[in-house]
């Protein structure tokens, strides 16, 4: 199992010295890979009125393949997005900036998608709330008909391209697509185009349901249901270490392939101490420094 950590997002700041500590910081205590979420824009509770979303517009987020780009300049770690909203996004111009990535990061680079939640940032973004279950479908198998041929035709219900290509392809020819899911249509979603995928519910009762539901789709659309990797996530609590341990072993025996270490949202504050926590996690699970 393959073990890294939640970018702290929301805590970290805007000082590129704290993202290049933090990343330099983290390989070096032998993690694989640093997963990072994605909003572009925050909506104001003041207009919004009764804004119930846990961000909104004071909440800080760095732009996912920006950040990539400058942290795959600093480290060889794998760099994960955990996920873009795809939707709302322009397909053809995330098939270049993946690519992009994962050329700098010498093929380092898992795309993590989902739908997103916040009608504010759609509306902003000119996308359809409405409709973005059906799209992200055309989009995935649209993206990964970018990222391994040369030049693309395709004339589909939201996505329309003539004789055009990107230059140059990822190195990862197609860039593997792991999907956000925490609903049943979303499950069968990852069992029929996913490479992988990042439950929402942790091991149990619950984590069975949805990966018999994956597993079902996958086996339907004549896929291998065990080539599809799960990343689990734990977050740092007040239990410390040891609270911490038992949740990785409980990843591990659901049969995780990655886990990543989440400290943000723990009260921690300052980048120091999520790389102080960081660290004793690190010696706990006797990772191998790199």
């Amino acid at each position: 199992m393959r073990i890294g950590v939640v970018f702290p997002q929301t805590e970290i700041g805007s000082d590129a010295d704290m993202v290049r500590r933090y990343g330099m910081r983290v390989e070096d205590l032998g993690f694989t890979h640093v997963l990072a979420y994605d909003h572009v824009v925050g909506a104001d509770p003041d207009v919004h009125q009764g804004w119930r979303g846990p961000y909104d517009v004071n909440t800080t987020f760095h732009e996912p393949f920006v950040l990539f780009g400058f942290l795959a300049a600093l480290t060889a770690l794998e760099l994960v997005t955990g996920i873009i909203i795809l939707p709302q996004r322009q397909t053809v111009l995330v098939a270049k900036q993946a690519a992009e990535v994962d050329l700098l990061t010498r093929g380092r680079f898992r795309f993590g998608v989902g739908l997103g939640w916040n009608r504010v940032e759609y509306e902003a973004l000119g996308r359809d709330f409405h409709d973005r279950g059906r799209r992200i479908e055309e989009q995935v198998q649209l993206l990964r008909r970018l990222w391994t041929e040369q030049s693309v035709t395709h004339d589909g219900p939201s996505e329309r391209i003539t004789g055009a290509g990107l230059a140059p392809l990822p190195v990862q020819r197609p860039i593997p697509i792991w999907f956000g899911a925490q609903s049943e249509a979303a499950y069968r979603r990852v069992g029929r185009l996913a490479d992988g995928w990042f439950p929402q519910v942790p091991p149990g009762p619950k984590l069975d349901e949805a990966r018999a539901v994956v597993e079902a789709a996958a086996r339907d659309a004549g896929r291998d249901p065990a080539r599809i990797g799960m990343e689990g996530r734990v977050t740092w609590g007040d239990g410390g270490v040891e609270q911490l341990l038992t949740h990785v072993d409980r990843w591990r025996a659901a049969g995780a392939s990655h886990l990543s270490i989440n400290t943000m949202g723990s009260g921690l504050g300052e980048v120091e101490r999520h790389l102080a926590v960081l660290a004793s996690v690190a010696a706990a699970l006797e990772l191998v420094p790199a």
